[in-house]
């Protein structure tokens, strides 16, 4: 069973990976990631989401699409969108979005 904890962790090591290249590597600040939150609130809205925080960023993107909904969080979301094409992401929020509906 998938945990909110564990695809923040899962994030947080793919947005370091991808920006730790030869060329960034001296200006991509790992710490910027460690405070990454992924929530979703069905309460709030009906249509299965994902919601992710960086920092004072923070956006909601549609959890069969990967579409933004609302917010954004800068050149990020990119990773993000590459993030939830990995193999078995969407999987994983999808059984977080089933546990979140059953707490409502």
């Amino acid at each position: 069973m998938a945990s909110f904890r564990e695809l923040e962790g899962n994030l947080k090591t793919f947005l370091i990976d991808v920006q730790s290249d030869a060329h960034n590597i001296k200006t991509m600040a790992a710490s910027r990631y460690n405070n990454i939150t992924i929530s979703m609130d069905p309460k709030k809205l009906k249509t299965p989401h994902f919601t992710i925080k960086m920092g004072m960023s923070e956006a909601t993107f549609d959890l069969n699409s990967c579409e933004k909904l609302n917010g954004g969080l800068g050149f990020e979301e990119r990773f993000v969108r590459r993030w939830y094409d990995r193999v078995g992401i969407k999987q994983r929020l999808s059984e977080c979005w089933d546990m979140e509906t059953l707490k409502s």
